[in-house]
């Protein structure tokens, strides 16, 4: 085993702090300062020693090394007196390099401390990063030689923080869930081109902040808005080699801090005040976080942090040859979520997100993996178990990606109470259904109801259901209408990257076109997608810029993309855009006033014969309920949703008051007479929404039996109204579109 202590350079400046150190405390983990000075806690199982290295405050110059004097629970600790918020640090950690026993120590690499909350500088790509020497290229023994270059120079720092924040929103929106709608947006990309944003703020959390995007997401109703990832990470060397960047961030090397590349002026405080701001209107802010794995790759990748620490307890290795790393993330290593510390700390940063910066949930990038163990997913496993038990955990919105690319990975429906999950289900089956395939009428009543089959059970709720037709990940809306194929050609992978399963259309032309017939049914799609979200039961989720038609050219995964492909173009907005943006607002705004829309309660289609209603009934275009065989018509493309507001809305066996709805989906290509049906014998129909004609307020009163021509494509919102109830309907669209 090679001795990798002795070659560690040990030249640094005379030492200021040899004199003021104590033995400090083994918790809490990470750099806590006090009015005295700085307790500095380490955890790693099987390290022989830890030094801590202080810097200048630019990160560039090491101004002393102190051995962590103190050992305790396999942490390893020290308390530097005289030292302040703002001292720059890292570690370097001694022990075996011993790939073949899971041991990847070299002191000669400097490492991130897991726990810091801020980083300074930046990662400059250089053989001195990797524990072994990499310019042995492809040599199957490569990462087993040791390397003893110094990294220090190539590698970012981390910062001491001053916890201090005047809040001026001390609580949180907590927005039910019932009422919940995501918008996912990217923190550079929103407002990188944002002409109201000023210059210096653009791409920032301050940006974020600005009185003109808040005003955009309150017009627009949505309530609760998801950042991709912040934590710090790492762009990919092979990108950068190509001109490229890991924009979206799923690269996190950092579990506690925020990246440094979203700041204007690098300071914690402009992520606290855009919080603080945001939770001022009204807006939840959730973050999409990437607890699955780390920056640091497979046995080929740099010692950056967790490799250098604790290869062998950080991440999941092969039982029979612990040389090599679990691989069911796709990058290249899993965080091993069944060792106790490990999921310390992810719990620990989860807990310091809502209760330091006081964010309102999470979404969890590739959430399979943290309910894995060794045995492969369990719905008891600890990280799931740990979450459900923890009142702060249990007081913010979770939401998964219920998959990963490992055995068993699937897990639509598959987590506990209180979670939520992204609905894939829902997206690819409103895609299919829209696009004109046949036999979708079926699956598509059941994704509007929330999606039963998949998360009833153990009094789970239809919001559990999330439902998305796009995502960062894919085409954005304006794409799906306009191409039939994708365009990564600028990913520089010969577009064999992203994903071929679009199901998207193009109407006849590839891509943007002067066609005002083709112009005609895009935009029509587009709403027709967007009123099937907003009027399905379950949580939506919109995508940034998805309301006013963003294109990214036909590319369905810009990850790399930190350009005008990805960035949102405020100024390039058309009428058509505009209109687009009126209409979701106007959606919105309906689902907010039109509780049957959002019930808690699951719809079910079953007679109450006590209360002498159905909650829920599917109607074929004669106004009668589709039964038995007819569900089975493959070529059936248009029906309707009848939602009655009289079922009760509770597990209190009433009568409800709300507004009865009608909402037909016609597929068809052309025109179909739809017969409104007959309720109590003298229904009266107002037709709120026809996507044909979205810039009219209300389309008319019809009778039941009248029959209503369904235009090729389209969307009808019909309300069931009694004079009351539709001065009631009005009077609470006209409050929310004017909130």
């Amino acid at each position: 085993m090679p001795d990798n202590t002795a070659a560690v350079p040990t030249t640094v400046a005379v030492a200021r702090f040899a004199d003021a150190i104590a033995e400090g405390l083994p918790y809490p983990l990470g750099a806590t300062p006090d009015a005295r000075g700085v307790n500095f806690a380490l955890f790693s199982a099987h390290a022989t020693g830890v030094e801590l290295c202080l810097f200048d405050a630019s990160g560039t110059h090491e101004l002393e090394r102190i051995a962590l004097p103190e050992y305790t629970d396999e942490v390893w600790h020290v308390y530097v007196k005289g030292l302040e918020p703002g001292a720059v640090y890292a570690y370097r950690v001694h022990g075996p390099y011993e790939p073949s026993a899971g041991h990847r120590f070299n002191a000669n690499k400097l490492l991130l401390d897991p726990y810091a909350k801020a980083h300074v500088g930046e990662l400059r790509w250089s053989p001195e990063l990797f524990g072994y020497p990499m310019e042995r290229g492809e040599d199957d023994d490569a990462d087993l030689a040791f390397d003893e270059r110094d990294s220090a120079a190539f590698m970012p720092k981390c910062v001491v923080v001053d916890s201090e924040f005047d809040w001026k929103e001390p609580s949180r929106p907590r927005v039910p869930w019932e009422q919940t709608i995501f918008y996912e947006a990217h923190v550079k990309g929103y407002t990188k081109r944002h002409p109201d944003v000023p210059e210096a703020l653009r791409g920032t959390f301050a940006g974020l902040a600005q009185p003109a995007v808040i005003e955009h997401l309150k017009g627009l109703g949505v309530t609760s808005i998801e950042l991709l990832p912040i934590h710090t990470f790492v762009n990919d060397s092979n990108l950068l080699e190509k001109g490229l960047t890991n924009y979206w961030g799923y690269n996190t090397i950092g579990f506690f801090a925020a990246d440094p590349r979203y700041f204007a002026k690098n300071s914690i405080t402009e992520l606290k005040g855009m919080v603080d701001r945001l939770h001022g209107a009204g807006l939840e802010v959730i973050l999409d976080v990437v607890y699955n794995h780390s920056a640091e790759g497979n046995q080929r990748g740099a010692t950056l942090s967790f490799r250098g620490i604790d290869n062998a307890s950080y991440y999941r290795l092969m039982p029979d040859e612990p040389r090599y790393y679990i691989n069911d993330t796709g990058t290249g290593n899993t965080l091993n979520l069944s060792h106790p510390r490990v999921l310390q700390m992810v719990t620990d940063s989860l807990r310091y997100w809502v209760t330091e910066m006081k964010i309102d949930g999470f979404r969890f990038d590739l959430a399979t993996i943290l309910g894995r163990e060794p045995h492969g997913f369990d719905e008891g496993g600890g990280f799931l178990d740990a979450c459900r038990q923890d009142p702060i955990l249990a007081s913010v919105k979770l939401i998964a990606e219920p998959w990963d690319c490992g055995p068993g990975g699937y897990q639509v429906g598959g987590f506990p109470p209180g979670w939520a999950e992204w609905n894939d289900k829902f997206r690819d089956t409103v895609r299919s259904y829209w696009r004109g395939e046949e036999g979708m009428v079926a699956m598509l009543a059941t994704r509007l109801a929330g999606s039963a089959d998949k998360f009833r059970y153990r009094g789970r709720r239809p919001w559990a259901s999330v439902n998305l037709v796009t995502a960062h990940d894919g085409f954005t809306l304006n794409d799906l209408v306009s191409y039939d194929d994708k365009h990564n050609d600028a990913n520089g992978e010969k577009n064999r990257d992203g994903t071929s399963d679009n199901r998207s259309a193009n109407y006849g032309v590839q891509g943007p076109t002067d066609d005002a017939d083709i112009r005609a049914v895009r935009e029509r799609q587009k709403r027709n997608i967007l009123a099937t979200l907003l009027f399905s039961q379950g949580t939506p989720l919109m995508v940034a810029g998805d309301e006013f038609g963003r294109t990214q050219a036909g590319n369905n995964n810009a990850y790399c993309q930190d350009n005008e492909i990805s960035w949102v173009d405020w100024e390039g907005r058309t009428e058509d855009d505009r209109a687009l943006t009126a209409f979701v607002s106007q959606l919105i705004a309906l689902r907010r006033s039109l509780p049957v829309l959002r019930r808690q309660r699951w719809l079910d289609g079953q007679w109450n014969e006590a209360l002498q209603v159905c909650d829920v009934a599917w109607m074929n275009p004669g106004g009668a309920r589709i039964e038995g065989d007819e569900w089975d018509d493959a070529s059936m493309r248009c029906f309707g949703m009848l939602i009655d507001g009289r079922a009760q809305a509770s597990g209190i066996a009433k009568l409800a008051s709300d507004a009865t709805l009608l909402v037909v989906f016609n597929a068809y290509e052309g025109l179909v007479d739809f017969k409104l049906p007959d309720i109590t014998g003298s229904d009266q129909w107002t037709c709120l929404i026809d996507t044909n004609v979205p810039v009219r307020d209300a389309l008319g009163e019809l009778s039941a039996n009248d029959v209503y021509q369904v235009t090729g494509r389209s969307v009808l919102l019909f309300a069931l109204q009694t004079q009351s109830a539709t001065q009631r309907v009005y009077d609470r669209l006209e409050k929310e579109l004017t909130h």
